[in-house]
């Protein structure tokens, strides 16, 4: 059962995560949405579009989690859950037409550029990719004199792992002009940190294994719209190329979106402390956090986010006796609490050298290291980062 647009509208988010998607209120009636297990469904007319039909259609368990993704990320429709990010992804990206034109960042999710370079590799499209907190480049990929314009810009703002923030209202102003769709992937910051559809984007994209289902147990995806074409042709895609959720990930995730105010307030909190104590270590070379005065993207996040999430990023320094990048592999190391893994925004603190991955772009620096702060106490991270650096210097 969806909430009421007019109930929704006077709720906060933090209380959407916890009160949408609940079963009718009926006398004996769970609180919580039962799992469904079944491949199919009774029926002896005509399917008609409210229908299930058949498990690849859809499923009773995947509705409540749909709704209430979308009305966290503001949107007239429900959400589509998918069997993963990159299965997401490459819904998204099947809006393109033939032969149509792509505009990237060139420091977004590997997945997303890998998938997109391999698309435009057999010709289905033309990707440009470009530094997205660069306004005007954009604009130039977008429309550029005497080439084809975009199909699709396609945004990540916090960039991953860069942290580049975009000019997200300029941009998507320009996209429509120029003709595109416009796609972000919200991951990083949830629609408890940034809403894309107010700020003009299309589609949103999510990989739900990470904040919103937040534990590091499940892999799934979504898609959310409030344009009813583009979620038609979303939802065919998924029908036809099979990309579904199973129930009991999907009753995970739903499960997991009732902490995300929570678990976000405390690891946006904790981030905040370790970033401006990290800033002035002396074995750290740079640090990216838009929740820093200094950092280059402060002020536009400052304008469009309701936060600056929980993800920053260090690039180590290294010395007479190792390179940057194998500073940073001991310093991951030698750490005890955080976790070396991949992946993101789960409860946990997760740590990794992002350029151990071989699809991560070569502009990535190669001693960057990438931090998801989870919602353990910030003074025990900070005694475990805080040792582990100390520790290159024995």
């Amino acid at each position: 059962m969806s909430l009421s647009e007019e109930r929704a509208a006077h709720l906060s988010p933090e209380t959407v995560v916890v009160a949408a998607g609940r079963p009718e209120r009926s006398h004996d009636a769970p609180v919580n949405p039962p799992i469904v297990l079944s491949s199919t469904y009774f029926g002896t007319g005509p399917l008609g579009d409210r229908d299930r039909g058949y498990g690849r259609y859809s499923n009773p368990t995947w509705d409540p989690f749909e709704e209430a993704l979308g009305e966290l990320e503001g949107a007239a429709l429900p959400g589509l859950l998918y069997a993963s990010g990159l299965a997401a992804v490459s819904s998204a990206l099947s809006l393109v037409p033939a032969g149509g034109v792509v505009v990237m960042p060139s420091h977004s999710y590997s997945g997303s550029l890998v998938m997109a370079a391999e698309l435009a590799d057999k010709g289905f499209l033309e990707l440009r990719t470009v530094d997205i907190a660069d306004t005007e480049a954009v604009k130039e990929q977008l429309a550029p004199q005497g080439r084809k314009a975009a199909d699709m810009l396609w945004l990540e703002s916090p960039t991953n792992p860069m942290l580049g923030i975009a000019d997200m209202r300029e941009l998507c102003g320009a996209a429509h002009l120029a003709g595109a769709v416009v796609v972000t992937d919200n991951t990083f910051s949830t629609p408890l940190v940034q809403q894309p559809l107010a700020l003009g984007s299309d589609v949103v994209l999510h990989s739900v294994t990470k904040y919103l289902a937040g534990h590091s147990d499940v892999v799934l995806g979504a898609l959310v719209t409030s344009n009813r074409e583009l979620r038609d042709m979303l939802l065919h895609h998924r029908i036809i190329h099979g990309g579904i959720a199973g129930p009991f990930e999907a009753w995970l995730a739903l499960r997991g979106l009732r902490t995300l105010a929570l678990r976000i307030e405390r690891s946006q909190a904790s981030a905040a402390v370790l970033a401006e104590r990290l800033s002035t270590h002396p074995r750290v070379d740079s640090i990216r956090y838009p929740g820093l005065d200094t950092d280059p993207g402060h002020q536009r996040a400052k304008a469009q986010m309701k936060g600056f999430g929980s993800i920053l990023c260090i690039q180590v320094a290294g010395d007479s006796n190792r390179s940057g990048a194998e500073a940073a592999d001991a310093l991951v190391r030698a750490l005890e609490l955080w976790i070396p893994a991949t992946s993101l925004g789960g409860v946990e603190s997760l740590i990794e050298r992002r350029r151990r991955h071989e699809a991560e772009p070569k502009s990535v620096p190669d001693n960057l290291v990438r931090l998801s702060v989870g919602i353990e106490n910030s003074e025990d991270l900070w005694a475990d980062l805080d040792q582990a650096l100390k520790s290159l210097d024995s």
